[in-house]
């Protein structure tokens, strides 16, 4: 993952009154008459006037607003302590001792939502009725109502509530967020700081965005239209005035907006909501392993044709579908139930909105080492537990590792053979690899990434495989490297330590500098 914004400066968009940033809006408009040169990006056709596109802006925010209602979730602070308790001696003591005399109180958060049925159903975001005790719905009219929580999904942080107002409500329609494409104008409606029906307007940025805070199931609409603390759970909305997502969290260095801002896609969000209307929780189809991407260094490694597929890095539980199945570390899925797979996310998101309980066709491909062979296997989808996911496993835990008696250094790395004590431990054998004692911070080695983010090698890795040859002696390892050239693609099989005698294969790709 290449995004760049720390993990903490994701923000929930629930929050208290800031001061707001006005937004310019630019309009250029392309004139015609160009002359067509070969490899030139030619002109599109004229754009609408500012007149034009601003009244479509009113239009829609006309039809969409009675739609979207403010939520206001109470929700009772914990008890600190008991009221009976002896005053404290040690005047130190007694500021502590009168913030726990304190009653409890109820905390608020202020969200927004809007409603996809006309008997009252309203979508919103997970966390702004996490804990809540009660929930007030207001209406874009001004009535309040008190809000049934039908159910919450952590994956997607989606909650669908309902009201009864006695009569029939204005709704709004899910649109096709498939068909939404960087560049695209959007308005984003909601209670910002608590002031509802706000709309500011801006383009999508990007589709299928990754942030760090984010799970699995998460690929976000980025969009530079103003979105805010209290925007969290409204619609992103298109120029046709369907909702194309649900706003959901921000990226920020303030706390507040900085220009980018990220919505659930509509064709999740309505996924979510069939069934929480309906169940009142989400089932999702589950494999039981760990995955990463197959990228340009693999599928040049191990002569693919394309970089498309997802490795499979760990089966995770022994009676999984997986480990039912034969799938074993190191094998590369490209197809489910009949559909190729491009990468580790979009074979969780294919396994996730199959379902549980289904029959599924996986194609996949095993190194024998001597060829690579594709097979196929029928295998029975599990139902994935809660909030399990697919990228990462347990933190690794680091080994003690022995000196060796002579050092080599290729990519930086000081390696030495496995330890008798070690592959005790781990129950491997002590030709299975080499161990990683240290890291030049220099090399290049120190600056790749995996898929999730995190450094690729790390003291206490253990060494499998290079480009599909087995390693167990470092000098052999070095002459491997000594041999690779500027531009050459580099694969190398690692398995992590993880806690108890388990281990986990991660596939390390980059290219020689």
């Amino acid at each position: 993952m290449t995004f760049s914004f720390a993990a903490r400066a994701f923000s929930m968009l629930n929050g208290r009154f800031h001061s707001l940033s006005l937004v310019a809006v630019s309009i250029v408009v392309f004139l015609a008459g160009t002359h067509s040169i070969e490899g030139q990006v030619q002109p599109v056709q004229a754009a609408a006037s500012p007149l034009r596109i601003s009244d479509s802006f009113a239009d829609i925010a006309k039809k969409v607003e009675p739609a979207v209602v403010s939520i206001d979730a109470k929700a009772r602070m914990p008890e600190v302590s008991s009221r009976n308790r002896t005053p404290p001696v040690d005047s130190d003591d007694i500021l502590e001792f009168l913030q726990r005399q304190m009653p409890r109180r109820q905390a608020a958060a202020v969200g927004s939502g809007f409603i996809v049925d006309k008997a009252g159903y309203i979508l919103t975001n997970g966390h702004v009725v996490e804990n809540a005790t009660r929930i007030i719905v207001k209406l874009n009219s001004g009535e309040e109502f008190n809000a049934e929580l039908l159910g919450v999904d952590e994956e997607t942080d989606m909650a669908v509530l309902k009201i009864d107002a006695g009569r029939d409500l204005p709704f709004v329609t899910l649109g096709d967020s498939d068909r939404a494409r960087v560049g695209d104008w959007v308005l984003a409606i909601g209670s910002p700081f608590g002031l509802s029906r706000t709309v500011t307007a801006g383009i999508i940025s990007h589709v299928q965005r990754d942030t760090p805070t984010g799970s699995p199931f998460q690929r976000f609409i980025q969009t530079d239209a103003a979105i805010n603390r209290g925007n969290s759970g409204g619609p992103l909305v298109n120029l046709a005035g369907e909702v194309i997502g649900v706003n959901s969290q921000i990226a920020t260095s303030t706390g507040d907006y900085n220009g980018i801002g990220f919505a659930l896609p509509s064709r999740d969000a309505s996924q979510v909501y069939e069934q929480l209307r309906t169940t009142g929780k989400v089932r999702r189809g589950y494999l039981g392993v760990f995955l990463d991407s197959v990228k340009a260094e693999y599928a040049k490694v191990y002569g693919m044709r394309d970089e498309r597929g997802a490795i499979v890095t760990h089966v995770r539980d022994a009676d999984g579908p997986a480990a039912a199945a034969g799938l074993k570390a190191g094998d590369v899925i490209v197809e489910f139930d009949g559909k190729p797979v491009a990468s580790a996310q979009d074979l969780i998101s294919k396994v996730s909105s199959t379902g549980p309980d289904r029959s599924v066709v996986v194609a996949y491909l095993r190194d024998s080492g001597t060829a690579i062979e594709r097979k196929n296997v029928t295998m029975r989808l599990g139902e994935r537990p809660p909030n399990r996911t697919s990228r990462d496993g347990d933190r690794p835990t680091k080994l003690p590792v022995d000196p060796p008696a002579q050092e080599q250094k290729p990519f930086g790395l000081t390696l030495t053979a496995i330890t008798p004590e070690m592959a005790t431990s781990l129950n491997i054998d002590r030709t299975a690899g080499l161990v990683v004692k240290e890291i030049s911070p220099e090399s290049l080695i120190a600056d790749v990434k995996l898929s999730s983010g995190v450094d690729a090698i790390g003291e206490g890795d253990i060494i499998q495989r290079i480009n599909r040859k087995p390693v167990a002696d470092p000098a052999a390892f070095g002459e491997i490297v000594r041999a690779l050239k500027k531009g050459d693609a580099v694969v190398m099989h690692v398995l992590t330590p993880v806690s108890g005698t388990q281990t986990q294969l991660k596939i390390v790709q980059f290219t020689v500098q």
